[in-house]
Formats: structure tokens, C-alpha cells, sequence
């Protein structure tokens, strides 16, 4: 198989970065990898946009843990909101490696976004993640339309980045099954698999970025046996049943090992009947969407994402 080109841009980011000489993050502790991962976070950044609303609190998980969370919003009305779940493995990232892109999500799409610290691996194994992700969204939909955070939840969206697409696809699946009205899911490049196995899994196991090696890492952090990585809370593509789902915006890197798992769980989607748009950004690498400031397929997907979240909430209203 010919592998895919990377546009010159992204090739200068790679380059830029390997020159930089920092070690993967799979060559280090999980400690260091959260730390590396938060210092670099911000580097090939959009600028953050001011917004009307930011806004620190908290939600109360199921154990009674406080889940770190922040309001994002454009104006002091009461707006739809997306309920955000940032990316990492499971391991690394959190509210501040991703409040860029939720500044700038909340901005193009004139909606409030709520972003959530759920616990990492490797000191909280699976389930955790996705029971605090379920017990966030749970929280926001049963604000309804009147509440003190002034977002309107009765119109509501969810969405991630990687690890987080997973948890948000996940939270999709539950909140269909628990009759909970949702406008939109908003997956960047999620993780859809329970093996890793895919062809791109293969092809692209060396690719810049995202690794094969650092995805093993990851997840070798987060499973507590191989039977986790079956249960379709690590891997939607193993949920018996998608029908009636929210309808999907799904934004992938072409040079990712998880091309084509996202290809696979649109294909899932579309085949129970679920609406899709599908985007594949050409040239470009996992966390592309991070990048703005030096890969113009980020500005494009900010902008498709804003506007996928625009017309799933107008459609709602």
C-alpha cells in the first residue's frame, strides 16, 4: 500500500518537532508524558480567543470525586452547549492542554462548551474515564433549559478529540439508551477499536505523532485486562446496536493510525441508519486539530466542526 504524503506544512511540523529531540512519550513515566504533553500543548496553537464566559467548577462523579469542569461562552445568554471531552490516551491531557480549541469551538459556533477533567490512567484504570464521562453528560442534560450556568442543555451536543471521540461516542450510545435528546456528535479522530488491528494500524504504525508504540503505551496504562479493550465503552465498534444514535460530524487525519477505525464506525453508523458527515483532512497527522497556527486543515476543520455544530443545534431549536 502507498502510504499517504504529508502536506509540506505538516512535514515542516514534524521535522521542527524531531529536531526539537524530545523523547516520546511512551520513552518516559506517565507523570513526565502528562507534564511533556501539557508544555507543549499550547505551541502550535491558534491565539486563544477572549471570551464573554469563563467559568471554573465542578461536577460530582458517581464515588463523590469533584470533576474539574469549565464553562466556555461567546455572550452572557443562555446557549446551546457541546459537552467536551479532551484527548490524551486515557493518560495524558486535560482542561488546559485543550482550552484553546474549546475557546474556539465556542467562539465559530456561537455555542456555550463544557470541558471536563475526567481521571487518567494509569491511577484510575478503565472504567473510570467513561463513567465520569457518562456522569458529566448526565449532569449538563439534566440542567435542562433553566439553570445557573445559563446554558440551554435540552439543546445539547457532545464531542471529543481521540480518547475523548471515544468517550463522547460512548456518551452517545448511553444517552440514546437512556431517552436523552442529543443534536450532535462531534468526533475528531476518535478510537473506535478494541485491537489496534486495523490496516492503518499497520501501515501507519510509525507515522509522526501517534505512534503504534505510544498508543500501546496508553492504553497498557488504562486496561486493567485484555477483556477491557472488548467492552464497547473502550470501543464503540463493538456496541451491539447504533441505531438511533445522534446524528455524527466525524473529522479525520489522513496520516493516522486511526483512519480508518474512524472510517469503520461512520460506516457503522450510516448502516443503522444514523445521519454522517465525514470529513478526511488530506496530508495531515493525529492532533492536527491542535495546530492551527501552523496547518491550515486545522483552521478548515474548526470551521466544518463550528458549522456541523451551528445546524445540529438550529435543527434542534
Amino acid at each position: 500500500m502507498k502510504l499517504p504524503v504529508l502536506t509540506p506544512k505538516m512535514a515542516g511540523v514534524v521535522e521542527r518537532m524531531q529536531r526539537a529531540g524530545h523523547p516520546p512519550l511512551n520513552a518516559v513515566t506517565p507523570q513526565q508524558a502528562k507534564a511533556a504533553y501539557e508544555k507543549g500543548a499550547g505551541v502550535l496553537e491558534v491565539p486563544k480567543p477572549e471570551l464573554a464566559r469563563v467559568e471554573d467548577f465542578s461536577i460530582t462523579a458517581r464515588d463523590g470525586h469533584a470533576l474539574p469542569t469549565r464553562l466556555y461562552a461567546p455572550s452572557q445568554e443562555r446557549l446551546p452547549v457541546l459537552l467536551y471531552f479532551h484527548g490524551g490516551g486515557f493518560t495524558v491531557g486535560s482542561i488546559a492542554t485543550h482550552d484553546t480549541l474549546c475557546r474556539v469551538l465556542s467562539l465559530k459556533a456561537g455555542c456555550a462548551v463544557v470541558s471536563v477533567d475526567y481521571r487518567l490512567a494509569p491511577e484510575h484504570k478503565f472504567p473510570t474515564a467513561a463513567d465520569d464521562a457518562w456522569d458529566a453528560f448526565a449532569s449538563i442534560a439534566g440542567q435542562g433549559a433553566d439553570n445557573a450556568l445559563r446554558i440551554d442543555a435540552s439543546r445539547l451536543a457532545v464531542g471529543g478529540d481521540s480518547a475523548g471521540g471515544t468517550l463522547a461516542a460512548m456518551c452517545a450510545i448511553s444517552a440514546r439508551d437512556a431517552g436523552i435528546r442529543l443534536a450532535l456528535q462531534l468526533l475528531f479522530y476518535p478510537g473506535t477499536t478494541a485491537h489496534q488491528d486495523t490496516p492503518s494500524h499497520r501501515t501507519l504504525a510509525a507515522a509522526p505523532i501517534l505512534t503504534e508504540a505510544l498508543i500501546s503505551y496508553f492504553f497498557g496504562q488504562y486496561v486493567r485486562a485484555a477483556a477491557d479493550r472488548d467492552d464497547w465503552r473502550f470501543a464503540p465498534l463493538n456496541a451491539d446496536d447504533v441505531e438511533g444514535v445522534a446524528r455524527a460530524w466525524i473529522g479525520l487525519a489522513e496520516v493516522d493510525p486511526l483512519v480508518d477505525e474512524g472510517i469503520a464506525y461512520a460506516d457503522k453508523l450510516r448502516a443503522a441508519g444514523v445521519p454522517v458527515d465525514l470529513e478526511i483532512y488530506r496530508g495531515v497527522t493525529h492532533e492536527f486539530i491542535k495546530m492551527g497556527r501552523a496547518i491550515p486543515e486545522a483552521l478548515q476543520a474548526h470551521a466544518d466542526a463550528a458549522n456541523a455544530l451551528r445546524q445540529a443545534f438550529h435543527h434542534e431549536h
